[in-house]
């Protein structure tokens, strides 16, 4: 039996409302991003005559990308992002997946001992000065590694983790045993697959941390040819001659002034990331939502 609902004119009135509001607001956010890429593409001269603001353009030019993509810095600050971004997530993922494993087992002995010290760590920390000391100690400094290792583990991703893998039926894990399988052959061969929607969700948290990293880059960091792309973007919006910051050939600027080369340099900072989310967002909206809530 199906169950057919039929709406009156003020609920298709008020859904309406709703829809255009919500268009609104996504024109909204979508905006600025679209202005930096067509300020990007056009002549600069046309985006003066226009009093700094243009819906279309009548010319698309790509030199703003093809000089920064001369420079030296902004493809070795790309490979340097790329590698923590790949490197750093999947170390990540692993780490906070076998801790997430055994503590999602209530017979793991000091299992509330360590959670309570975990959750401890979201609330209180030791300070910025104290994991600076930490991190020299250890050697990481100017090194890549100090993008990578310290703050290896969310916390807050560890717990959405754990909770998914209680909701997992028990029965599975049980059959797997009986057939054989170890502790770390049913995690990779049964409870792995079953959960690949929090698996993805939690890459792409930890992935856009990565990305967007900026202030290790400038806390560990004093080597440019280690500075990630955040880092680089900052320097170059802060500094008064963008060709000194990325060595550009300075004629290039006769007809590429400033302002065109730093919408460049964003739109190739930010682009990555919205094309991989497209592909994610139907694992990230069902993982978010199955790990946070304990059913």
């Amino acid at each position: 039996m199906s169950l057919v609902v039929h709406k009156t004119k003020a609920d298709k009135t008020a859904d309406a409302v709703i829809y255009a509001l919500l268009t609104l607001f996504a024109l909204l956010a979508l905006f600025p991003l679209y202005y930096v890429f067509i300020v990007s593409v056009t002549p600069y001269i046309e985006v003066m005559r226009n009093g700094g603001f243009l819906i279309w353009p009548e010319q698309f030019t790509l030199d703003a990308y093809k000089e920064i993509f001369r420079s030296p810095r902004i493809p070795q600050a790309l490979k340097i992002t790329v590698f923590i971004t790949v490197v750093g997530t999947l170390l990540n993922m692993v780490v906070t997946t076998l801790l997430a494993y055994p503590l999602s087992k209530k017979f793991v002995p000091g299992r509330n001992f360590i959670l309570m010290a975990l959750v401890f760590t979201m609330m209180f920390s030791g300070g910025i000065i104290p994991l600076y000391i930490m991190v020299r100690s250890l050697g990481l400094y100017d090194t890549v590694w100090a993008m990578v290792i310290p703050g290896m583990v969310s916390t807050f991703n560890l717990l959405i983790v754990k909770t998914y893998f209680e909701n997992l039926p028990a029965e599975v894990e049980e059959a797997a045993k009986v057939d054989g399988c170890g502790d770390l052959s049913t995690l990779f061969r049964i409870v792995l697959p079953l959960s690949a929607p929090i698996m993805a969700t939690i890459g792409l948290f930890y992935g856009v941390t990565h990305w967007n990293e900026y202030f290790k880059g400038i806390f560990y960091l004093s080597d440019k040819s280690l500075m990630p792309m955040q880092v680089v973007l900052r320097s170059m919006i802060q500094s008064p001659n963008v060709s000194t910051e990325l060595s550009l050939n300075s004629l290039a600027l006769d007809t590429l002034p400033p302002e065109t080369i730093k919408m460049a340099v964003v739109v190739v900072a930010t682009l990555p990331l919205m094309i991989i989310y497209p592909f994610l967002q139907k694992y990230f909206v069902k993982g978010a939502l199955l790990g946070s809530v304990k059913g």
